[in-house]
């Protein structure tokens, strides 16, 4: 397939990968910050093909996996009501709350559907003015235009049966939050080729600054990958923190200006509840004041909770990047993509499912620097 075919080339890929064991010096660890790439790395074995010197870790870069608990039941609380449609992605379907997920409210009688765009959901409410039609809106800048855009029409249209279960986040806070840790070990990054596309570049400049950190935008392929760590690795062998951009065929430095301008008039920054890591201050998006009236929370006065991980799972340290999936102990036996007790296990961007699929055999769930 043309613009695939050629950055899974498998020349190209061998002469980056020599290219990255000469460029490498000294003991260096990188994060890549999305979930895909976190799938492209272990499906291609790209950690097997770089120097022992180097090593990846796994960042939180799965929406569905750093949606809070707490949200997750109050969508369970909504989806169960009689007169309501609810809408979302395949992944948040088989997320686990503290009791079920939505495919179990699905298979008690709810009303509740995979879509493919939050527009299909707005198109469901102006069909079906009887019923509720709820969105679950979550992710990364990424989907943040589309949901947007849904509010916006749903205003201008006058469409009172349609509103957002908001569980967006942002990238650059949880960066932060990772390198302001006292455990932090990761000495670089690999952003997210489809988040700046969305959103530039210019936010991470300041973080590379103050924390002595090259940052590289990154694309999703092993070609795209391996440049990136190659780009990030010579920085760090010279001494460099800056931020680059490996994903010049579809990133600029100020990103999509008419999407972000869509986000600024819908949504506002708030707080926002990671799941495995904690609250992230100024990390999420929620509805400002004059689209409230489309917020799911506050038409169905769902109440907040608390609500405890299980102690079995190790999600947050895998998310952090200081533990790798094969290290928890119920990896692969009590916890399946079947019957998982994490998100990063049933998300289809999760490490923990990037491992079960690609690492589960005996012998494998190691990478070539942890194997030494």
């Amino acid at each position: 397939m043309k613009y695939v075919e050629e950055f899974r080339n498998e020349r190209a890929v061998r002469v980056l990968a020599a290219e990255l064991a000469r460029a490498v010096r000294h003991s260096w660890t990188i994060m890549e910050i999305c979930g895909g790439q976190t799938h492209a790395i272990v499906r291609f074995g790209i950690d097997e093909l770089i120097p022992p010197l180097l090593t990846l870790v796994h960042g939180p870069g799965c929406p569905v996996c750093v949606t809070p608990i707490e949200l997750i039941d109050k969508a369970l609380e909504i989806a169960a009501r009689p007169n309501v449609t609810f809408c979302s992605f395949g992944d948040m379907l088989r997320v686990p709350g503290s009791h079920g997920d939505l495919f179990s409210v699905k298979a008690r009688g709810g009303d509740v559907r995979i879509v493919y765009s939050p527009l299909d959901a707005l198109a469901l409410a102006r069909a079906m003015p009887e019923r509720e039609v709820v969105f679950f809106a979550v992710g990364f800048e990424t989907t943040a235009p589309a949901n947007a855009m849904a509010v916006y029409q749903a205003k201008r249209t006058n469409v009172r049966n349609f509103s957002l279960l908001v569980s967006h986040v942002l990238v650059p806070p949880a960066i932060e939050t990772i390198l302001s840790s006292t455990t932090n070990r990761v000495q670089g990054f690999l952003a997210a080729g489809h988040v700046c596309t969305v959103m530039g570049y210019y936010e991470y400049e300041p973080l590379a600054a103050k924390y002595n950190v090259p940052i590289v935008v990154t694309g999703f392929e092993p070609v795209d990958i391996l440049e990136g760590l190659l780009m990030c690795v010579r920085q760090l062998e010279e001494g460099r923190c800056e931020v680059e951009n490996q994903y010049s065929r579809l990133v600029v430095r100020e990103g999509n200006r008419r999407a972000q301008e869509i986000i600024n008039e819908v949504f506002t920054v708030v707080p926002r509840k990671w799941r495995g890591i904690g609250e992230i201050p100024a990390s999420g998006l929620g509805l400002r004041e004059n689209y409230q009236e489309f917020d799911a929370e506050l038409r169905f006065n769902v109440q907040a909770t608390t609500v405890a991980e299980s102690p079995e799972c190790i999600s947050g340290l895998i998310l952090q990047g200081l533990k790798k999936p094969h290290e928890c102990p119920v990896f692969g036996t009590r916890c399946t993509p079947e019957h998982p007790l994490g998100a990063t296990m049933v998300s289809s961007e999760g490490a923990c499912a990037a491992y079960y699929r690609y690492r589960r055999q005996s012998g494998q769930h190691a990478s070539r620097g942890e194997q030494r």
